[in-house]
This record gives C-alpha cells, sequence and structure tokens, in this order.
C-alpha cells in the first residue's frame, strides 16, 4: 500500500489575510475557494507540486475546527494521505487499534470517498484518507 501527502491543511481566523500570505509572500496560486457546510469551514485549496495546502477558515464559533482554532489558535489542523482502497486502509487502520471519525467513508463535493483518523490514536496528528485511483 502506496501513501502520498494530498494536502496539508492549516486553520486560520481570516481567510484572506491567510491568502495575501500564502499567494503573495510565497507565490502560490489559489485554485478553488469554496465553503463546506457539512464540515463548517471556509477552505482555499493552493496547490504545491503534487500536493496542495488547504486553508481552513470556521464559518461560526460552533463546529470542530472552530473548537480547534480556539483551543490551539492558528496552524496545522490536519495531515491528508491519499490512499488507492480506502476500505482496505480502513480495515488495516482498525485492525492496528486506530480509532476512525465514521464508520463509513464520507463523499466530498468532488466525488471523492475520505474518512479521519482521531488523533488520539495517531499519535496527536489528525489524519485523513482520500481514496485517489491512480
Amino acid at each position: 500500500m502506496s501513501h502520498s501527502i494530498h494536502h496539508i491543511a492549516i486553520v486560520v481566523r481570516e481567510l484572506d489575510a491567510a491568502l495575501a500570505f500564502y499567494q503573495h509572500a510565497l507565490g502560490l496560486t489559489l485554485s478553488e475557494r469554496r465553503v463546506v457546510p457539512e464540515e463548517g469551514v471556509e477552505i482555499a485549496v493552493l496547490p504545491t507540486g503534487e500536493s496542495e495546502i488547504e486553508l481552513l477558515q470556521p464559518l461560526s464559533a460552533e463546529g470542530g475546527v472552530a473548537a480547534f482554532l480556539e483551543k490551539r489558535g492558528e496552524g496545522l489542523h490536519h495531515v491528508c494521505l491519499r490512499v488507492d482502497d480506502i476500505e482496505a486502509a480502513m480495515a488495516r487502520l482498525s485492525a492496528a487499534g486506530a480509532q476512525l471519525l465514521s464508520e463509513e467513508p464520507r463523499v466530498n463535493v468532488h466525488g471523492t470517498r475520505y474518512v479521519f483518523v482521531h488523533p488520539r490514536t495517531a499519535h496527536g496528528v489528525l489524519l485523513e484518507l482520500y481514496e485517489v485511483k491512480r
């Protein structure tokens, strides 16, 4: 089973201010900006070679990302890995004692199936797995 980083997600207080830094200071290009109501965030995607930086701004003071921002401040939120077969990855993680945040993969607006692994069982890092068929 091979993995590569799909994206690194960074939680921010002000998406426009963060974009000003990542676009102007680093020279990255914005490829997508959208609201994700089911996750309670607005995201901005900035490609970096074969991976992406995903900036997350909570839509309100409610929800997991907002709670993370309030508790820990701005910074790294999660790391997302590409997997070829999400069910196989989920089975392997469960067998290894990892706590998945959903029993079935979720599906995003692009049709990508994904699941999160609780940071308690991943040594303090919130992991996300994206099923990306090659």
